[in-house]
């Protein structure tokens, strides 16, 4: 499916939709495609939640500081 930027402001959640089923959606400005609508692709296994536990183990990077750590980057 293409349709121009102005028609697809106006049916944006439906584009949304097509493109979750699968379907290709195409984007034009002036006839000429511009973009592709596709659905992030979310790795097998990998949940954020609040339950503990949820996400597994954090990252290096979300994991808190150490008190010496906070001493030296203040």
């Amino acid at each position: 499916m293409q349709m121009n930027v102005s028609e697809a402001k106006a049916r944006l959640s439906e584009l949304l939709a097509a493109a979750e089923r699968g379907e290709e959606v195409i984007i034009a400005r002036g006839g000429h495609p511009v973009v592709r609508l596709v659905p992030v692709a979310v790795p097998a296994g990998f949940r954020i939640g609040l339950a503990d536990g949820a996400a597994g183990p954090l990252p290096d990077f979300l994991v808190p500081l150490s008190e010496d750590d906070r001493a030296r980057w203040g």
